[in-house]
């Protein structure tokens, strides 16, 4: 026992000094194991958990010993990321809708955006719905506006329409992607559609004014620069996609490219080093300042500030929010004389990312973006510690440039296709023939531009900012019309995704031969994701849709309706085929000896019927006279409850897995 205890606190002892980058990843954990529960605790258990953490570590920094310590740390980090997600949830709680509306709605425009169909989507506050209790009422709503005619939106004025509003989907097959719970961490009650002209209410009258000043923006750049240039420099500069086509947006899937659209850390990390490099050689260029004033750290702060209003300006959603905080973490490092880019900032930009939003953690932004400056830090120090050299020194920029693209695409790839379900064969050749001019060319200009603008001469600096979005959007057209250039992936297991980052992260952080253990949960979670074994049928959660795998792949029993939900399932599956295509490959037989009968329709469903030789009979209709026999009745009430239905297992053991069973009682289900 007395060894064992030695060899732990010697283990410790060769970590000391490297165990802060442990931080995020422990408050992940706690946070990862709130959300993986099915059924939700009570406010008294978080409560409780984040006390219990806070008390335990306190003791453990002020009493803990060599390995005690820091082992009460990670246990007090662990609950008490446990109870930061929970808060975060009750935090941002509001009035979902219960049921189906059809109706007049009426509220203030506080997004403007567009939906997967191309129609132009708004966003609406301070709600208010015909014959519903105000307290009943969601704070946020999402309409897409099918309709002809109509006001043209404008932010923060009051519109109303007459629309079809549900509650937010669950998701479309067991285990998936939760978009209920998506919504509720955006404040969204109710989404829907409107057929009809929107009509204006009332002019704006205050507030959003720096929604108002971004759409402004965002129009007068596409005004400058017609067609997708404009339409790609307004994303750019305002995180406004509405001008981009779908064709374009697949375009940049396909190549990999479209990290550019989103205002990340690309986009901020340029900016705030352009303005850092810029703002220092002015200062130095004035010998008053240089000789009297610490150039350095004011060309940072100054940076810091063009981020901030970067973020401002963008709307400050989450994946830009994120960027700023990483960014304005390294920046302050410079500040305090520290090395900005390390492991220990990085830490740092993760920890505060989790606090201001715990749900982050869950999605692709968060992980892809850390996953690559992980491993960009910890290849570039490796470089610097070993004193590689980059060949000559106008070539260095160029290989660090190569070296990036690689790094990052290489950390950012698992956790893009196990989202995405697809990897891009040529998106390293497309982005060293894009990222370079985003840095070069494309965000230089737009710093110019919006500097100029007041002055009403931005038209030199936007028309140069469009040549650059020129060439990388005629970049990805190319890359994206190659053959092969997307390679469908089949979707993981649940514990695919935590394996490979433990693997990574112990690799990475952990100090010693014993990082090479790291290689063990990578070799597990590739053979668990090789492994992956996909539902034998699918049913839609109103039984509108059902899917079948075949040897040939999964056969869709519509060849059109339901088309998000078709396209999900197909791409889960790893296969890049058509709903049609899919449909194609329909036969009453195929799921023999399991029989299933599926009754379509209003005018079907009031028909009396008794099971027949089907195992399973799936109505879309409510029927009239329940059917009578032995086999399993699927109608819309029971599917509103139990959400999507999957049949897993083997051919001895099949069983109907429902959204409902896997999701569990949370705050963002339906009550």
């Amino acid at each position: 026992m007395r060894r064992a205890a030695e060899r732990i606190t010697a283990v410790w002892l060769a970590q000391r000094g490297a165990l802060f980058p442990w931080v995020p990843v422990l408050m992940a954990c706690g946070i990862g194991t709130f959300f993986g529960l099915r059924v939700e605790p009570s406010v008294a258990a978080l409560a409780g958990s984040g006390a219990l953490g806070a008390g335990l570590l306190a003791l453990a920094l002020w009493r803990g010993g060599e390995w005690s310590g820091p082992l009460g740390v990670a246990v007090a980090l662990v609950l008490l990321g446990f109870a930061l997600a929970g808060m975060r949830a009750h935090q941002v709680a509001g009035p979902v809708l219960g049921w189906r509306y059809y109706g007049p709605v009426e509220g203030r425009i506080v997004g403007i955006d567009r939906s997967a169909s191309d129609r132009l989507r708004l966003t609406l506050d301070r709600v208010a719905l015909a014959r519903v209790d105000p307290a009943r009422v969601p704070r946020r709503v999402r309409i897409s506006l099918h309709g002809e005619g109509g006001i043209a939106p404008v932010p923060a004025q009051r519109v109303m329409t007459t629309a079809h509003l549900a509650p937010p989907s669950g998701p479309v097959e067991p285990g998936g992607f939760d978009f209920r719970r998506h919504a509720w961490f955006q404040g969204v009650g109710a989404v829907g559609y409107a057929r009809v002209p929107l009509l204006a209410v009332s002019p704006p009258a205050g507030g959003q004014r720096l929604f108002a000043a971004r759409m402004a923006l965002a129009d007068h750049v596409r005004a400058r620069l017609p067609g997708q240039d404009g339409a790609f420099a307004a994303a750019v500069m305002t995180g406004d996609r509405s001008g981009l086509s779908l064709a374009t947006l697949e375009a940049m899937r396909v190549s990999n490219l479209a990290h550019l659209l989103a205002i990340s850390g690309l986009h901020m990390g340029l900016l705030a080093g352009f303005v850092f490099a810029a703002a220092r050689l002015i200062l130095a260029a004035i010998p008053l300042v240089a000789l009297r004033w610490p150039v350095k750290k004011i060309a940072a702060a100054v940076a810091i500030a063009a981020g901030a209003f970067y973020l401002a300006l963008s709307g400050g959603n989450v994946a830009t929010e994120r960027a700023f905080v990483m960014v304005a973490v390294m920046l302050v490092a410079v500040m305090l004389d520290r090395r900005a880019f390390s492991l220990r900032a990085v830490a740092v930009a993760a920890v505060i990312v989790l606090c201001l939003r715990p749900e982050a953690l869950l999605g692709p932004g968060f992980q892809m973006s850390f996953a690559a400056t992980v491993a960009l830090v910890a290849v570039f120090g490796w470089l610097r510690d070993a004193e590689i050299p980059l060949g000559p020194r106008w070539l260095r920029p160029v290989l660090a440039v190569v070296i990036s693209s690689a790094v990052a695409g290489a950390a950012t790839a698992p956790v893009a296709a196990a989202h995405f379900n697809q990897l891009s064969q040529y998106g390293l050749a497309a982005n060293l023939l894009s990222v370079p001019l985003m840095g070069l060319v494309v965000m230089p200009a737009a710093v110019v531009a919006v500097l100029l603008l007041p002055l009403g001469i931005d038209g030199l600096p936007l028309w140069v900012m469009g040549q650059g979005l020129r060439w990388i959007l005629g970049v990805a057209d190319r890359v994206a019309a190659l053959e092969g250039a997307r390679i469908p992936v089949m979707a993981p297991g649940p514990w695919v995704l935590p394996l490979l980052a433990l693997g990574a992260l112990v690799l990475v952080l952990w100090q010693g031969r014993g990082r090479l253990a790291g290689f063990l949960p990578l070799a597990a979670a590739m053979l668990l994701w090789a492994g992956a074994d996909r539902p034998r049928l699918l049913i839609s959660d109103n039984g509108g849709l059902v899917g079948v795998m075949t040897g040939a792949g999964r056969a869709l029993s519509k060849p059109r309706g339901g088309g998000f939900i078709a396209e999900t399932w197909l791409e889960n599956d790893g296969d890049a085929v058509s709903q049609k295509a899919a449909h194609g490959r329909w036969r009453d037989d195929l799921l023999a000896p399991l029989r299933i009968e599926l009754v379509q329709g209003r005018k079907a469903a009031r028909v009396p019927r008794g099971c027949g030789t089907a195992d399973l009979l799936v109505f879309t209709a409510e029927p009239e006279v329940p059917p009578a026999g032995p086999c399993r009745v699927i109608t819309p009430e029971t599917l509103r409850r139990s959400g999507a239905l999957a049949l897993v297992g083997q051919a001895d053991g099949l069983r109907l897995q429902s959204a409902a069973e896997l999701g569990g009682h949370r705050l963002w289900s339906p009550q």
